[in-house]
């Protein structure tokens, strides 16, 4: 029996291989790469049985099975889901100050909103004062800062200190700036559950994580402990120093 392959079947082969490496990456991040290969090898004896020996019975029985783990699946890893079509969308968006703060925005402008954020987590580094800010993208994300007290002001390094100064009503819990301003402040982050984080990321990082897991966020920690700087996105976190973080908001490479 010969077989003929055509660049139809190149692209089919590989849009599933393109599939099934983002659905690891998927599960990976959120602990679940054994689940991965189970089902991978629940599939590869669902295609043996159902197309190989051709047994309609058991065949009928794995179908059935698929049908309704399906369901089950998109169940259990809605937030993952969730968050890899979130991030699917946000590849398509191009120019980080235009998604963070709306808008046609010259330099200088992007400039003057960029550099009070620097300031005041330098600031805070220095100072061993702990901070979580998020940025917003493309979504408002209105569910997580109803969580905390809403403020509506002009970003201002001296506001986002006294927000964050130690005892202060407002210092524990993640601010949001959304559309060039200080939205809310105090705001719940989902944490997250991944176990192959350094064990001097703390509650904030887990946080900073949790969010940019599930939406198109970026997230800025100021460690209490280290007096580091942080930036999670896309669902990874780095160390930055105060110029990397400039160049990171102003979109540069």
């Amino acid at each position: 029996m010969a077989f003929h392959i055509g660049i139809k079947d190149i692209i089919d082969i590989l849009f599933v291989a393109i599939i099934l490496y983002e659905t690891y990456k998927l599960l990976k991040r959120s602990g679940g790469s054994n689940l991965f290969w189970g089902l991978m090898l629940f599939l590869l004896a669902w295609f043996i049985v159902a197309y190989v020996f051709q047994l309609d019975l058991t065949g009928a029985i794995f179908n059935r099975i698929i049908s309704v783990g399906a369901i089950a699946l998109i169940i259990i890893f809605q937030d993952p889901i969730r968050s890899f079509f979130s991030q699917l969308g946000s590849k398509f968006n191009v120019g980080l100050l235009e998604r963070v703060f709306k808008g046609n925005l010259t330099a200088e402008t992007k400039s003057d909103m960029v550099m009070p954020i620097v300031v005041a987590c330098k600031n805070m580094a220095r100072q061993k004062t702990g901070a979580l800010i998020v940025i917003t993208r493309t979504q408002e994300l209105a569910e997580y800062q109803k969580t905390g007290e809403r403020i509506d002001a002009a970003i201002s390094s001296r506001l986002i200190e006294q927000i964050f100064y130690k005892n202060t009503p407002l210092h524990d819990g993640a601010m949001f700036i959304t559309n060039g301003r200080i939205s809310s402040a105090a705001c719940i982050l989902p944490v997250s559950q991944r176990q192959d984080l350094p064990q001097q990321y703390g509650l904030r990082h887990r946080a900073a994580l949790g969010i940019t897991e599930r939406t198109d966020a970026v997230a800025i920690v100021v460690s209490e402990e280290t007096g580091s700087i942080s930036v999670a996105q896309m669902s990874d976190i780095t160390t930055v120093k105060p110029d990397e973080l400039n160049r990171l908001l102003l979109g540069l490479s």
